[in-house]
């Protein structure tokens, strides 16, 4: 085909997200190179390169954009990112500082954002008015207010939108437990806990404020979160390194201890911390699993009153301003619509993952493991392969990013659309709030608002720096 025909092709094959598949398509490993689909990767730090290393194997990562290239460019070439030609030469991805160039190129087809969450939002409504299907790390937002506007952006777009919560796709895992608790086969639930693992602290000390480096820009990484001075510490790092708790530094841990790269989600101007980052993994799942991840349903009170910081709080707010202020303990209440107890710890005795408990047994899900008597008795064996298509909206099970390419390729829903994703991500968020103001909070799932709570229903929303405004849906 030539260009036009390819993408004339794309755009009439994505169906509105949520209609009815073609019956007829080629497959993703079928398709000729020609055809292939065209990913650009925003942030390539980190997950992002992992991101774009896993979308460089299914369809032509084209174009890269980070703001901070002097780590971005080594990842491209260290995971051999680019365009595998006829002759066997790979053509490197062009590679941009500004996300905005690759929105502006029409020969682009969807876009996977995998920068800092206080990003996430803005980036993937931007591109899909450009005209681009969107694959976006989780959590896709930082408010609830961001919530409804991911919704209704996908809604009125049209585009197929996949949050990268990659653990609905993990099909011996979470999706077996899906499956289990759905079909009742341990009963009615009694008990679910999610350990989510504890937060990182940055110690007792403050981080020092230094220069940003020369080829990151600071300014834009900040975007719509309040301006402050860039803070790193790289003799920490040594020091770190040092005690011999760490073979190896965590990944991005470029600046030591930071407010960018890998420590971003450790700061509440740009992430929920583990609520958030993990919540988004083991809540969704467990949401998913008890069938409450639709609007109407899921929370209606979160506890926050055992919640721990690594800082003093007032009103809800960190008094201290350079050392890492995200919820470090917790173990949250949250009563579900259906009367449900659910707790969402920090620590628990199974350890972090899914604990489920129902009147004729229990068992136990991480990614690594799913054990309980129920599996020890065959339980896998129940489920065929029309099950699993039943959690996949009807598609094929596969890989998440190849659930998302089949989406933009045949239409249909993805396993991670943006309705379950963002009732996930109210429970989460939810736990911050109540997290952060150390009470419990009342919640109208139909509403979609706190109630009674005006100091907590200030939360739901937070002020974006001019000039880096989420653009009017």
């Amino acid at each position: 085909m030539h260009n036009l025909n390819r993408r004339s092709f794309i755009k009439s094959a994505a169906l509105v997200a949520g209609g009815a598949a073609a019956s007829v398509v080629p497959s993703v490993a079928d398709e000729s190179a020609s055809d292939r689909i065209r990913v650009a990767c925003i942030g390539v730090g980190n997950r992002g390169a992992w991101n774009a290393y896993e979308f460089n194997n299914i369809s032509d990562v084209v174009a890269v954009c980070d703001l901070d290239l002097d780590y971005a460019i080594p990842q491209v070439l260290k995971y051999k990112i680019g365009v595998k030609g006829q002759d066997g030469e790979v053509k490197r991805p062009d590679v941009y500082k500004d996300y905005r160039e690759i929105l502006d190129r029409d020969d682009i087809d969807a876009v996977c954002i995998s920068t800092p969450d206080h990003w996430h939002v803005k980036m993937a409504v931007e591109a899909m008015q450009a005209g681009k299907h969107v694959f976006c790390e989780k959590p896709v937002t930082l408010t609830i207010e961001e919530n409804k506007i991911i919704r209704k952006a996908v809604e009125k777009y049209g585009k197929v939108f996949q949050a990268g919560t990659k653990q609905r796709s993990m099909r011996a895992q979470f999706c077996l437990a899906a499956l289990i608790v759905r079909g009742g086969y341990i009963g009615d639930i009694q008990r679910v806990v999610c350990d989510l693992g504890e937060s990182r602290t940055s110690g007792d000390s403050d981080i020092p404020v230094m220069e940003p480096p020369a080829n990151f820009d600071w300014n834009e990484y900040l975007g719509p979160a309040p301006y402050t001075d860039f803070l790193g510490d790289g003799d920490f790092l040594n020091q770190y390194l040092d005690t011999g708790k760490f073979n190896n530094p965590p990944y991005n841990f470029r600046y030591g201890r930071s407010r960018c790269h890998n420590e971003f989600r450790w700061w509440y101007d740009y992430s929920g911390g583990k609520l958030t980052d993990w919540g988004s993994h083991h809540v969704d799942c467990a949401l998913w699993a008890l069938d409450l991840d639709k609007k109407g349903v899921g929370p209606v009170r979160v506890d926050g009153s055992k919640a721990v910081h690594p800082v003093p709080f007032v009103d809800g707010y960190p008094t201290v301003n350079n050392r890492y202020n995200t919820c470090l303990g917790f173990d949250i209440g949250m009563t579900l619509s259906t009367g449900l107890e659910m707790r969402v710890v920090s620590e628990s005795e199974d350890g972090v993952g899914i604990l489920f408990e129902g009147s004729k047994g229990r068992f136990f899900v991480n990614r690594q493991r799913i054990s309980g008597k129920i599996i020890e008795d065959g339980i896998v064996d129940e489920f065929n392969e029309d099950d699993y298509k039943k959690l996949y909206n009807g598609l094929p099970f596969e890989g998440h990013k190849k659930n998302f390419l089949r989406c933009i390729r045949e239409g249909g829903k993805p396993v991670s659309d943006v309705w379950s994703h963002v009732q996930s991500m109210h429970a989460c968020h939810l736990c911050v709030i109540a997290a952060r103001l150390n009470r419990a909070i009342e919640w109208d799932p139909v509403e979609e608002t706190i109630v009674g709570d005006e100091q907590a229903a200030a939360f739901m929303s937070r002020k974006q720096r001019e000039g880096f405004e989420i653009p009017e849906v």
